[in-house]
């Protein structure tokens, strides 16, 4: 028995879930957040546990709803997003966004405590790592995901 249906890659469905900004967002804040948070937890890093629910988590979230919203575009791709192979897309847009967050780390935790009440504390030195990493696994897994959203009525 044959059937009437095209086959595909499994996950890559006609009716494959449509990307929904906020959704990404959520998962964006929530996955770093649980995962950082168990492991700092587990190994008593209270600054890690701290670190979780803020600076990487928040990264992740910002980075999914920015990326995700220009993405979208209104509905309708720009074409190179969509012409480009997806490892070539994943990897643009994950170096522009890992660069532009480790300048804003680099700069943060330079910056906060000469012109503000902020301390020289820790977590502004986490900043430098944490912000691009979370930046980059955000954007990988945003620009992943919104692509097998489109599929390849865009392409």
């Amino acid at each position: 028995m044959t059937s009437t249906k095209q086959a595909v890659a499994p996950g890559r469905g006609a009716d494959a879930r449509p990307f929904t900004l906020w959704r990404e967002v959520l998962t964006a804040y929530a996955a770093p957040a649980l995962t950082a948070g168990a492991a700092g937890f587990a190994t008593g890093q209270s600054g890690l546990v701290l670190a979780a629910f803020t600076s990487i988590a928040g990264t992740s979230a910002v980075v999914a709803y920015l990326l995700g919203a220009w993405l979208r575009h209104g509905g309708r791709p720009r074409r190179w997003t969509t012409a480009l192979p997806r490892p070539v897309l994943t990897g643009l847009l994950a170096a522009g966004t890992t660069a532009s967050a480790a300048l804003l780390g680099w700069f943060a935790a330079g910056w906060l405590p000469a012109h503000t009440a902020v301390p020289t504390a820790e977590w502004l030195d986490r900043l430098r790592l944490d912000l691009p990493v979370s930046a980059a696994l955000a954007t990988t897994i945003v620009t992943l995901r919104w692509r097998a959203a489109i599929g390849r009525r865009h392409a």
